[in-house]
Order: structure tokens, then C-alpha cells, then sequence
């Protein structure tokens, strides 16, 4: 291919990237919200986003069909109903496998292993659940007007699905960073970030504060699952682990703990994987094909994170004596 062609890919590989890296950023947000609390790596957030997806998915298959609603008020409802049930059992799951663990001061291997099982917990659960009701892949049902271009210049092709992706997951990137830095629950949950001790003796409620951080991390975490099964088309019991496992990386990349590092982590991952996936077959004439986009992926953020081990927004901390 020449480069007139190679160059008429880049816009709409760049479209694409940048959805999936705001997907990648939105689940990355429940990551990085637990972390900057309790510095603990909720694994089982992977879950939650998929279990928020399957109940999206489970509305707009029983409960909205006939509803005759525009297709994006009947994506507005599933999110909503999605959110509502993965920030719930983010809080269950916090109420059951990690507070009596933090009360009784466990080791921090101890939470890390619990949140382990808890994962493979769910992921088992939902399967035998949506197995009794049928076949536990469930296909994200169709709707023409997600498919529908908004503009379309060249190559360049922007549908009404990508621009909800994007609409959905920069309202909720700007949303969390407005409450996190301007409003009162977030100024307590940045209080017990820095010290949950002294925020206790100034009269925060550090376990109400925890549980508060859990349902908003869980609830981001169902929206995006709902956004997520909708792009690949449909949802199933194990569809966290993959996407779970690169928005930890994306958190990561971005720096730990940092709300706009989720965001960048995310959007980089995201760029990167889609521009290997589309350039890697051409370059090489199909000898290294699109499977190998994350192995590009990952060996470039190798990379970054060796001269920038905080991430590309974190600070390093020096830990005093």
C-alpha cells in the first residue's frame, strides 16, 4: 500500500482508538478511585464492569423492546439500571470480603487474594445464573440509528455509536473529576486518601467515606460495561478479564491513584493497540498480523514505565522515617 493509502486509514483508526481508550479510561476510573483510598487493587472491578453489562444488556433485551423509546433513552435507561446494581455490588462486595479484612488490620496480600477469589466468584455465579435462563452469551440487541454515520469526509466516518461512547465516557471523566475536587464527599475522600487516621479524628466517617468511594468506582464500572458490550456486540461471563486487565494498565501508565492519569493511561493504551491492529499487517504484509497488537501495546508501555515508573501523570513519593 502507498502512503496516500497507509494515510487515508489514520483518521478512522484514530476514531477508533479513541473510543476504546475512553472505554479503557471509564473502567480504569474504579481502579484508580480504590487505590487513592485504600492503596488496594480491587481486581475484582473487572467483574463488576461485566456484571453491569450483562443487566444492561438483560434490559434492553426483556424489559425495553416495546417500550417505543428512542434507542438512546432506552441506552440511558439500561445505563442507569446498570449502574444502579454494579455500584450495589461493588458495595456488597466491599461489605463482605474487604471491611472485615481492613477492621482486623490484615496483611495487604490478604484483601489482594480475597478480591482474587471474589472475581472468579462472580465470574462463575453470573454464568450459572444466565445459563438457567439460556445461553449465557448474551447479544447486545440491534439498533440502526447506533449504526448511522454523524458525518462522514472520506475514510473519516464517525457513527452515532462511537459519538455516544465518547459523549457518555467524557460526562463521566469530567463528572467524577467535579465531584473529587469541588464538592464535599470529595473532599473527604481525598481527606482519607492522605490519611484515613487523621481524617477519623477530624470527624470523617472513614468507612462511610470507603463505601461511598466503592459505589461510585462500582457504578462507573457497570456504565462502561453497558458502553463496552454495546461496541463489541454482545455480553458474557468472562468478558472482564481482558478489558479489565489492560484498564489496570492503563491506570497504571497513567500513575496510580490519579483521576486525569486514568483518563490519559486509558486514551494512550487505546491509541496505541488500535494503530497496531491497523498497521502492523501492512508494514509487514500480513506476516505479523492483528493478533499481536497487544504484544506492541504493552512492550511500548514497558517502555514508558521504565523511565517513568510513577506513570506519565503520577508523582513519585518519598516515604518518610
Amino acid at each position: 500500500m502507498n502512503l496516500e493509502g497507509l494515510l487515508s486509514l489514520l483518521p478512522p483508526t484514530l476514531i477508533d482508538g479513541l473510543v476504546l481508550g475512553l472505554m479503557y479510561s471509564v473502567i480504569a476510573l474504579g481502579y484508580t478511585m480504590v487505590y487513592g483510598v485504600l492503596e488496594f487493587i480491587n481486581f475484582a472491578h473487572s467483574e463488576i464492569f461485566m456484571f453491569g453489562g450483562i443487566v444492561g444488556v438483560e434490559v434492553l433485551i426483556f424489559v425495553l423492546p416495546n417500550s417505543g423509546l428512542h434507542p438512546l433513552l432506552q441506552l440511558l435507561v439500561a445505563i442507569i439500571v446498570a449502574a444502579a446494581c454494579a455500584g450495589g455490588l461493588a458495595v456488597a462486595i466491599e461489605r463482605i470480603a474487604y471491611r472485615p479484612l481492613r477492621l482486623r488490620n490484615a496483611p495487604k496480600l490478604v484483601p489482594l487474594i480475597s478480591a482474587l477469589g471474589m472475581s472468579l466468584f462472580l465470574q462463575d455465579a453470573v454464568r450459572l445464573v444466565e445459563s438457567l435462563f439460556g445461553n449465557y452469551n448474551r447479544p447486545f440487541p440491534t439498533f440502526a440509528f447506533f449504526d448511522s454515520a454523524v458525518f462522514q469526509i472520506g475514510a473519516a466516518r464517525l457513527s452515532w455509536q462511537q459519538l455516544t461512547i465518547c459523549v457518555f465516557a467524557g460526562l463521566m471523566l469530567l463528572g467524577l473529576n467535579y465531584m473529587v475536587n469541588y464538592t464535599r464527599t470529595g473532599k473527604a475522600i481525598r481527606a482519607v486518601a492522605q490519611d484515613a487516621s487523621t481524617s477519623s479524628l477530624m470527624g470523617i466517617d472513614v468507612t462511610r467515606v470507603i463505601t461511598v468511594t466503592f459505589l461510585i468506582g462500582g457504578a462507573l464500572g457497570g456504565v462502561a460495561g453497558v458502553l463496552y458490550a454495546m461496541k463489541v456486540g454482545n455480553a458474557w461471563p468472562f468478558m472482564g478479564f481482558l478489558p479489565g486487565t489492560k484498564s489496570f494498565t492503563a491506570a497504571v501508565l497513567g500513575g496510580i491513584g490519579n483521576i486525569p492519569g486514568a483518563m490519559l493511561g486509558g486514551v494512550v493504551l487505546g491509541l496505541i493497540e488500535t494503530l497496531a491492529g491497523t498497521y502492523l499487517p501492512l508494514f509487514t504484509n500480513d506476516v505479523i498480523g492483528n493478533e499481536y497488537k497487544d504484544i506492541v501495546a504493552f512492550g511500548i508501555l514497558i517502555i514508558i514505565l521504565i523511565f517513568k515508573p510513577a506513570g506519565l501523570l503520577g508523582k513519585a513519593v518519598s516515604e518518610k522515617v
